[in-house]
Order: C-alpha cells, then structure tokens, then sequence
C-alpha cells in the first residue's frame, strides 16, 4: 500500500509539473489574452491616471472580468514604465509599456514601433496646465451649476452602480457633474468605443484638409486585385464594409485577440475576407475603426507628423489637455478603444460636436460633417449613423419618447455613454464601470434630464 501511494504521489506531480510545464510554454491563447488585458488595463491606470494597480487589478480587471482573470498577478516596473502580467504566478506573461504622449502599448510578443518623440506638450498628463478651477468651463474647469440638473445627477440610481463621472453641458456650460469615490475632474478615464467618434472627427478633419474622400475605394493595397477594393471610406465609417469580424467578448475571438495580442491591429482587421458585399450589411467592428485609423494616419508623409496631429489639430484646440489617445505596437493608433480623458475633456468634445465641429466660431470639421455622422443608414436599419455614432440606445431611437430626432449617442463598453442633442443644446457624459449584467439603464437618467430642460 505504501509503494502504491509513493507512486500515485509521483504520478500526480510529475502530472502537475507536465501541466505547468504546458502552461509556460504552449500557454493557450485564453490565458495570453487574459494577461494582455490585465496588463494594459493596469498600465494604462497607473500611468495615465495615477491610480494604484492593486486596486485596477480588483476592480477595473478581477471583479468584472473573466473567473480566470482572479488567477492573474501584476509587477508593476515604475522606473522603466512596464507592467508584467502572469496568469498563476508564471502563466502566459504579457507586457505593456508606457510611453509619454502616447499610453500604454500590449507588447504580447510584437516588435515594439519606435515612435518619435512626443511633441511639446505631447506627454502624459495634458498640453499644460490643468484647466483653472476658478474660471468657467470651458476654458477652465469651474461648473455653472444648476441645481435642477444636479440633484440628477446626484441620485444614484440614475447616475447608476459604478459610476465615475457624469458631466451635463448645457447651452455650452457645464451645469452640472458629479464623481465616484476615488475619482474627480482631474482623472483620465476610459472611453473605450466613445473613441471610434474621435476618430471619425480625425477622418473629418483630414476631409477638411482635402486628404480624404469620403467616397474613395482602393483602399487598402494588399486588398488590390479582390471585391474588398471595393469598399468605400464611407462604408468603414458606416460600419457596412463588408468585411468579417466577430465582435462577441468574454473569449478568444476577432476583437479581443486585436486588442490584447496583435501588434499591428489595422493589419488584422484589413486581412480579414469579404462576406457581405460593401454597403449592403451592418456589421459593427472594432477592427473597422483601426483600419480608418491607419488610413488617416497615412495621409501624411511620415509617421512624426501623424502622431501629433491628434493634439495638434483637435485637443489643443479643443483645450483637451488630459487627452490621450494609445497606440498599437506598430505606432498606428487604437481609435477604436483606446482614448483616456477626464469627463470635463470629454464634455469639450461633446460641446464641439454639438457646435457642428467649430470651437469659438472657428470651423475645424467641414460644414455638416456632424450632421453627416449622425445621419441614418439603411443597412443598420436607422440604428447606426454614418460616421461612428450611435442613434439607438438600450432600445430607444432618436424621435422617440421625449428623446428629440436629432439625438445620438457615442457609446462605449462597460457603461461609457455621451448622449448629444443639437436642437437641446445639451450633451449628458456618463462614464463608470458598469457591465450590462448590472441592468443600469443609462437613458433614465438622460429623459431626466431632459424633462428637467426650462
């Protein structure tokens, strides 16, 4: 009996050490995925925002997360600005790094992009100084509250179970905001798929400067000489391009394997085949809007001059000294999902696109660019704008209920959400950490609003 069990003793750690052995060298790609997600999430918290990572890695990764993301361990390096993350203390280890001006980067393996050096100003933290609290929003951060709209957004079953920030403009004030605990004006946070909008005004202000064409195929060139030359920028922007993409999160699939292991995420997006001719079906795709990144960015002659050209041409002008939007590891920007910014620099966006893209009487988007993100298209059946925005939300459309027509939504995962109506003049930012399980609802908040309008 004891030599049975000495050798069942061995067996089992010599399956143990096989297992392990498994896990460090062929790690399945779940597992890669889960530590590429970890470690962004972290990195892009600690640099960015100034949060601690054992606290990011309870609640932003853990708590809302996959079951296997509690197995996952974090090293922050603060002097070298990389954080390390390992699934069971050694499992699968994903990197990513910081770099001033430009986030945090998945290195997941990838030959990192030298990038050039962030122009002045250009580095985590804002163009300059923060936005001073004693002049009005939004040349500074001063709100103009009006009690109406701010006992809303102090209730917490509108503003809803995890939220950050909410920011209320009205009539171009800010006349209302509130923010967690832990949280408050000065913190950058995470639009997520908020960004596919910024992007669009990107691709608006390269129209503007004549470098693009809404109407433009042959797009791509490895896509020369097969149907997908056939896609328009305009479908890109519509999300009818035609090409294949699953979208579906929580697994191993298109957009998480993008977003946490492919270092050139244009590039996995453009390889993908046609399976729906362009413009005949909508499809929403994370990978569509870093292909409309890599294409603006390559209207330019080097790649210097694209790297800056976001807050040189939109956040400087816009007084977005928090924003910073991220780069893959080829240096081609995550517009799809990947821009940090405090709510009040994210209320500033909304003020300009409300504004139809001017900013203190100057036009920087071409005349009735914003009319056209937000104008309907057949393909998503009146649920999709042309250019990156939203016109339903949690079911409601634009013109229904008290919502006027000309509402539309820029939404992002986990509970991101700005609701702008032109004709009201108001724009509701609410950003948080709320996972649709959670059943928040955030457009009771917004007919609130609405309904509390003189």
């Amino acid at each position: 009996m004891k030599g049975l069990l000495r050798k069942s003793g061995t067996l089992a750690v010599a399956v143990a050490a096989a297992a392990a052995s498994w896990l460090a060298f062929f790690p399945p790609e779940l597992l890669k995925v889960g530590d590429g997600y970890a470690a962004k999430i972290v990195c892009s918290n600690v640099f960015l925002a100034g949060r601690e990572p054992e606290a990011v890695l309870a609640e932003d990764v853990q708590a809302p997360g996959h079951p296997l993301l509690k197995f996952v361990g974090v090293a922050v390096d603060r002097d070298q600005q990389t954080v390390t993350a390992r699934i069971f203390g050694f499992a699968a280890p994903v990197r990513a790094v910081h770099r001033p001006g430009f986030g945090c980067t998945v290195t997941a393996g990838a030959t990192m992009q030298a990038l050039a050096a962030p122009a002045i100003g250009n580095t985590a933290g804002g163009a300059g100084a923060l936005p001073s609290p004693d002049i009005n929003w939004p040349e500074g951060s001063k709100a103009d509250i009006e009690p109406a709209f701010q006992s809303l957004v102090d209730d917490p079953e509108l503003a809803g179970p995890g939220m950050r920030a909410v920011a209320v403009i009205r009539d171009g004030r800010l006349v209302a905001e509130a923010y967690g605990s832990g949280f408050d004006r000065d913190t950058p946070l995470l639009g997520w798929s908020m960004t596919k909008s910024v992007t669009a005004a990107l691709v608006g202000l390269r129209v503007a400067d004549g470098r693009m064409d809404p109407e433009k195929a042959n797009l791509i060139p490895e896509w020369s000489g097969d149907d997908r030359a056939r896609i328009k920028l305009a479908d890109l922007l519509a999300m009818q391009s035609g090409l294949a993409f699953n979208e579906d999160y929580g697994d191993v699939t298109d957009v998480t394997r993008m977003l946490f292991l492919e270092g050139d995420m244009a590039g996995f997006a453009a390889s993908k085949r046609l399976e729906a001719a362009p413009g005949a079906r909508f499809s929403y795709s994370t990978g569509t809007t870093n292909l409309l990144s890599r294409l603006w960015m390559g209207t330019f002659d080097g790649p210097a001059a694209a790297l800056a050209y976001p807050r040189q041409a939109l956040f400087d002008p816009l007084g977005m000294t928090s924003a910073v939007m991220e780069t893959d590891a080829s240096g081609t920007f995550v517009g799809s999902s990947y821009m940090y910014a405090t709510a009040q620099d994210w209320a500033r966006f909304a003020q300009f696109l409300l504004d139809d893209g001017r900013w203190k009487g100057r036009a920087l988007l071409p005349d009735g660019f914003v009319e056209f993100m937000r104008a309907p298209t057949a393909a998503s059946g009146g649920d999709y704008g042309s250019a990156q925005v939203w016109l339903m939300e949690n079911g409601i459309r634009a013109g229904t209920g008290n919502f006027p027509s000309d509402t539309f939504w820029m939404l992002g995962h986990d509970g991101q959400a700005i609701m702008l109506v032109p004709s009201l003049r108001l724009a509701v930012v609410r950003l948080g950490l709320t996972p649709s399980r959670t059943g928040h609802d955030v457009q009771k908040l917004n007919a609130k609003i609405i309904e509390a309008l003189d």
